[in-house]
């Protein structure tokens, strides 16, 4: 089925501390020494510790329309400073369940690169044990107090934050901080994965990708059944992609879509029924939540409308 693909960043004021400098990769296979404890406020709640201010939304940076430039698609270049390029950084982070390299599933963020959790972290309670030339490495992902957090594949309960020792707010998936890694440099790559032992993939419960289930760690993110949506977010591509068009559906009661028959994953912060006539008409089913491919539940190319609540 031939499928539509969607084809300014506005600078930042620079702030002038000439003793900041921009965290960098190293030439040599980084190591986790040398890093210090930081401690949480608080044991994660439903929206995450600490994250009371934060918005946590359906779907991904793009079909949420976020400017150029910001979030995880800030870059350094144009003779921006480096805090200014930090600070615009941390205006919104995604969080995606999708697939990299032999890791599946595994998280991503919006530009697509590997997520990754640290053996000597700890979960309960939240706590990040890389920092220094660890954090160089390994840049912890960290939002500003304000910003949002775009999940897709991720339970919303699963996601919280923790205080860093240097006052920033990392994100956490079930309680584990979550980092890149600095020698990862375009999507797909996982030149993290199992370095010393101790770093892996961070899956969407917090657990580690590409470990057998015997040998982790990390229980799954409890399950209770999700309450009604009031919105889902459409996407052409399976894995909430988005290389391929995508669609918004809001409100109450039966919607219909306005590109009928075209859906392949669906992120939704609830359940909701899909049906697949217009009118909520012909076969249907119920989602507690995201779904990263409808053709396991046999509605690949096939969703036309929506019932919600």
């Amino acid at each position: 089925m031939m499928r539509k693909h969607l084809a300014p960043f506005v600078a930042l004021l620079a702030v002038g501390m000439a003793t900041l400098t921009a965290c960098g990769s190293t030439s040599e296979a980084p190591q986790p020494a040398r890093a210090e404890a930081t401690t949480s406020p608080a044991a994660p709640s439903a929206a995450g510790a600490g994250a009371d201010d934060l918005s946590l939304l359906a779907g991904t940076a793009k079909s949420n329309n976020s400017p150029a430039g910001t979030g995880d698609w800030a870059v350094a270049g144009g003779g921006v400073a480096p805090e200014a390029v930090r600070q615009t950084a941390q205006k919104w982070v995604q969080l995606t369940a999708s697939r990299a390299g032999d890791l599946n599933p595994v998280v991503v963020n919006g530009a697509g690169l590997t997520l990754y959790r640290f053996d000597k972290d700890s979960n309960n309670p939240p706590t990040s044990n890389c920092s220094g030339d660890c954090a160089a490495a390994w840049p912890p992902v960290t939002v500003t107090p304000g910003g949002k957090i775009f999940i897709a594949g991720i339970k919303k309960g699963a996601v919280g934050t923790v205080q860093r020792a240097d006052g920033t707010r990392q994100v956490t998936i079930n309680g584990w901080p979550v980092y890149r890694f600095a020698k990862d440099a375009k999507r797909g790559d996982t030149l993290g994965q199992g370095v010393g032992g101790t770093w892996f993939g961070v899956t969407p419960a917090g657990g580690k990708a590409g470990v057998p289930a015997d040998d982790q760690t990390t229980p799954d993110a409890g399950g209770s059944t999700a309450p009604p949506a009031t919105s889902a977010v459409l996407f052409d591509d399976p894995n909430f992609s988005d290389n391929g068009a995508s669609q918004g559906a809001a409100g109450s009661g039966c919607q219909n879509l306005s590109r009928p028959g075209v859906a392949s994953s669906v992120a939704a912060p609830g359940s909701l029924k899909l049906w697949t006539g217009p009118g909520c008409t012909g076969r249907s089913t119920v989602i507690n939540g995201d779904v990263a491919d409808l053709a396991a539940i046999g509605f690949d190319d096939a969703v036309a409308s929506v019932r919600f609540n």
